[in-house]
């Protein structure tokens, strides 16, 4: 059955493959998934891939795609074969984020009081004081333990040759552990003793670790802190995402008209009355946090919140204006804050990436365009994006123009081509584009980053696009215990 997979099987030699070394030469660490898998009939698989599609329709397992204005819920896509890491690729992932973070929350912390990275020129000004998410009223904030980053999702994606780069910070509110979480649920469904047998590292500690964190991020000397999720409503595209995790740690699920501001504290109404709140997990943007403070017409935040924050009188997790360390024009420093804050080399690698408020680097992207991938510095979910070697001359240059309105808010790098893993498609195995994104907790005892991720996977082929919103789909990873 597997040999008859892997003899058509196409490798490209140009791309890096997690499962084959070349024509039909699996990597060691997938013998033991591969002998156990050659026992499958096709029947059988198209039945566990019929069962894992009714099994994340029956628990809602969904996002929302925005179309038009309008919002359109969809199945997110899961593919059967996971993506399987060696003990030894995942120790060297885990130095390298926990790394990155480290430098990371210590550039927050300084950029928000004695600017010293900006006085020593490491970072320049204007690329700061020019970013939308640097906010003003964050400077001098005390931010308890120091601590920042409560949560990341970093994206890391492999080259050519294997080596790992960072494409992206998620320092915000990052997404997609639920369903990280989900996959290894529905794996189990599917394949009830591969995991076992494969010797494969639980992810399902994630709430727990997170609710720990939690708890002991509480402003309050009290053994049993109010802790609650605060989501901007059904309509988000992370709603199931929001739900599941308050769900999974007992908190409770709110919106902002659940929160009130009185004395610069906050509280939740509740059947019986106020109840004081004294860690808020958001995810909802800095901007509709507090309309008093930053957008005035928000109706998704609540009045006077940033006033209990600087007060002291209540945890937000992420930290309000995280969002200049994940801006992609600042993301070209993260190894020089590295070197700077840590005196330690990089672990893991940036891709090369281009400012576009530079003039030379502007003129060599433009004239390279077909080989470069052109991001808005603040966009996110593979939206206003310039694949160079998809594009057509037209989108091109209509791209260029929108380009030189404003140069600092994009940025390039050359097409990196992405690993490929095999993937379960009408019946057959077919490589698809992947990347990893590993979920990483920061708290008063240090950072945590359970063993696996959410690995997405570009379903179209030939496609480099692995975000749900441009028709992605996921796996479920596994770090092998040795």
């Amino acid at each position: 059955m597997i040999e008859d997979f892997i003899k058509n099987y196409f490798n490209h030699p140009k791309i890096y493959d997690e499962m084959f070394l070349n024509g039909d030469h699996y990597r060691d660490h997938y013998s033991n998934f591969i002998n156990n898998f050659s026992k499958e009939s096709l029947e059988n698989l198209n039945k566990k891939e019929e069962l894992a599609k009714k099994l994340f329709m029956s628990q809602g397992i969904t996002f929302t795609v925005y179309d038009s204005g309008e919002g359109i819920e969809k199945i997110f896509p899961f593919d059967i074969i996971p993506r399987i890491i060696t003990s030894t690729e995942w120790s060297f992932i885990e130095k390298g984020i926990k790394q990155r973070l480290k430098a990371l929350n210590l550039f927050l912390k300084d950029i928000y009081s004695n600017q010293f990275i900006l006085k020593d020129q490491i970072v320049p000004i204007n690329v700061i004081y020019s970013c939308p998410h640097f906010l003003r009223e964050m400077h001098n904030v005390n931010v308890l333990h120091d601590i920042y980053i409560h949560i990341a999702g970093i994206d890391l994606i492999r080259d050519h040759d294997g080596t790992f780069y960072v494409l992206e910070d998620n320092l915000r509110t990052p997404s997609g552990v639920s369903y990280m979480l989900e996959n290894r649920e529905i794996t189990k469904r599917l394949f009830p003793d591969l995991i076992p047998q494969c010797g494969v590292r639980s992810v399902t500690e994630y709430p727990a670790i997170l609710y720990k964190n939690l708890m002991s991020l509480s402003p309050r000397a009290v053994s049993n802190p109010t802790i609650v999720l605060l989501s901007p409503g059904m309509y988000n595209s992370a709603y199931y995402e929001h739900t599941t995790l308050a769900r999974l740690m007992g908190v409770e699920l709110v919106e902002g008209r659940d929160l009130v501001v009185k004395n610069q504290k906050v509280f939740m109404k509740t059947t019986t009355g106020l109840q004081q709140v004294d860690v808020i997990y958001r995810r909802v943007d800095d901007d509709y946090l507090d309309p008093l403070v930053f957008n005035p017409n928000s109706v998704l935040g609540v009045a006077g919140l940033m006033g209990a924050y600087r007060k002291g009188n209540v945890a937000i997790i992420n930290a309000i204006g995280n969002g200049v360390a994940d801006d992609k024009a600042v993301y070209t420093y993260v190894p020089d804050m590295i070197r700077y804050y840590l005196n330690e080399e990089p672990i893991l690698k940036n891709v090369p990436t281009y400012q576009l408020s530079n003039k030379d680097e502007l003129d060599y992207v433009f004239a390279n365009i077909n080989t470069m991938v052109i991001k808005k510095t603040n966009g996110s979910g593979g939206y206003g994006m310039l694949m160079g070697h998809a594009a057509s001359e037209q989108e091109t240059e209509e791209y260029k123009i929108e380009v030189l309105k404003d140069p600092r808010n994009f940025i390039a790098q050359p097409t990196i081509s992405l690993s490929s893993a095999p993937c379960f498609i009408n019946g057959k195995l077919a490589p698809r584009r992947i990347d990893l994104r590993p979920f990483a907790l920061n708290g008063p005892d240090g950072i945590s980053i359970v063993p696996g991720g959410l690995t997405r996977v570009a379903l179209k082929e030939g496609s480099l696009v692995v975000n749900s919103s441009q028709g992605g789909g996921s796996k479920d990873t596994w770090v092998l215990t040795s």
